[in-house]
């Protein structure tokens, strides 16, 4: 099994990326790249997550006598059915978003032009400027290498430009070995129980990572962080964006080389030549990402899979695209039964 960090030799990028830019200029650049390619998607509106009085359709049902107001009488189905209707509403209320996002040894690594850090700073970017709207907050947890950061839950964008700077320019944890390891920090599942912990109204939760942490090697066991995610899915919608790099999922054929894991700081030297090895490698890899997939199916949390070889923008226009397709279905079958 691979273990989390397992890596080929640094990438050298050819073009400028995030890491090349100075901390203004790759705000400015992110902010223009979510409003160019995903604006009208979301732009910080949504429906309440608890029926009750507001303005959104959510469908009709047959009237209650005694429960059910008269003035929200649906007439066009009362009339259709010849059953008493009434209309009912979504709330609409402000969103109050949760952020937690892996920055630890791993996610460092980057073979294409992001790095898998760079790219999760993209992702939360996008979410923080399509959730932007009057009212609504936007807070994180941030799981650096030696401690939990917590950022409490505020509007504006001020905010969130504070919070992409501060991911973007966290120092790096290289130079470590097995004689240095790096230091014992928070994981995944306790990042997870502080979100749980400070959570306490119903909301969205967006969790940013590559989800190799405790990872076990019979993938019939869940990892560690399941159980928590999925209590956090029972409240809230759960955003889960795995972060990847095509390094992690192939090796290339270019000869001996050491693979070092930012974790632990063990090393192990390889030789790229042999296609028995890139081929267990390869099914190993799959392996792993299909207990990723599994793992946060049964946990109830939406997947949206990003790599750092690929257009992050056109994969998370194609994720809301879904998710509206699905959400539109269940209104869509009410308004067929109605009729």
């Amino acid at each position: 099994m691979i273990r989390r960090g397992a890596a080929a030799p640094a990438r050298v990028p050819a073009d400028p990326g995030l890491a090349d830019l100075a901390p203004d200029r790759r705000l400015r650049r992110l902010e223009l790249t979510v409003t160019r390619r995903l604006d009208g998607l979301l732009h910080g509106q949504h429906r309440g997550l608890l029926p009750g009085p507001g303005s959104e359709p959510a469908g009709s049902r047959e009237y209650r006598p005694g429960e059910d107001e008269v003035r929200r009488m649906d007439w066009a189905v009362t009339a259709r059915t010849t059953v008493p209707h009434v209309r009912e509403v979504d709330a609409d209320r402000e969103l109050t978003t949760w952020l937690l996002v892996d920055a630890s040894p791993s996610m460092e690594y980057g073979t294409a032009e992001l790095d898998k850090r760079e790219l999760a700073v993209a992702a939360v970017a996008a979410v923080g400027f399509l959730t932007a709207g009057a009212g609504n907050r936007l807070g994180a947890q941030v799981l650096g290498p030696t401690r939990l950061r917590r950022f409490p839950p505020r509007s504006g964008r001020t905010h969130l430009l504070g919070l992409l700077r501060t991911l973007l320019t966290a120092p790096r944890t290289g130079g470590h070995d097995e004689r240095n390891p790096p230091p014992d920090g928070p994981d995944l599942t306790d990042g997870l129980a502080a979100v749980h912990r400070v959570a306490s109204r119903r909301g969205l939760v967006v969790v940013v990572s590559d989800f190799l942490d405790g990872l076990p090697d019979d993938p019939r066991h869940a990892p560690p962080w399941e159980a928590p995610l999925r209590r956090l899915a029972v409240r809230h919608q759960v955003l889960a964006v795995e972060v990847t790099d095509p390094r992690e999922l192939e090796l290339p054929d270019v000869g001996l080389i050491t693979l070092a894991d930012p974790e632990t700081g063990r090393r192990r030297e390889v030789w790229t030549g042999d296609p028995r090895l890139r081929e267990r490698y390869a099914v190993a890899a799959a392996a792993q990402r299909d207990q990723v997939r599994q793992a946060l199916r049964r946990s109830g949390a939406a997947h949206l899979p990003l790599r750092t070889d690929r257009d992050w923008g056109a994969d998370i226009v194609r994720h809301v695209h879904a998710q509206r397709r699905l959400a539109a279905a269940p209104a869509r079958a009410s308004r067929g039964g109605a009729a």
